[in-house]
């Protein structure tokens, strides 16, 4: 059974949300260079596997309010990604966001369940 390892929250002001954040629950912000994108740290983490050390708790990120990303979404942790995105059109849905590389942690997708809802896919390079 594959599990929701990740969620990402658009916005338009990621420095205002980043703060927003910081302030309303305590999570820490980081910009995850060179992309413009910030991990939201809202639980303890490993500093080897950056996965957190509470089972069942997960961190998420925040990017600008773009392509996929117009809604919070959940991410799904999947063994093949490649395998995972042609399940998902076999099934009837759709993939909005092409498979893309993280650098140094695996590969990431999106894709539109039957009901018009974005998921995020990803596989850990570990």
């Amino acid at each position: 059974m594959d599990s929701i390892v990740h969620f990402e929250i658009p916005a338009d002001d990621v420095k205002r949300a980043a703060k927003f954040y910081k302030d309303a629950f305590g999570w820490a912000a980081q910009q995850y260079a060179p992309m413009e994108y910030w991990m939201l740290q809202t639980t303890e983490t490993d500093e080897k596997t950056m996965m957190p050390k509470k089972p069942g708790a997960i961190n998420g990120g925040m990017g600008k309010r773009e392509g996929p990303l117009k809604s919070v979404v959940v991410t799904v942790g999947v063994a093949d990604i490649d395998k995972s995105l042609a399940k998902v059109e076999k099934l009837g849905g759709k993939v909005v966001g092409k498979k893309t590389e993280i650098p140094n942690m695996g590969w990431t997708a999106y894709i539109k369940d039957t009901e018009g809802n974005v998921i995020g896919l990803y596989q850990g390079s570990m």
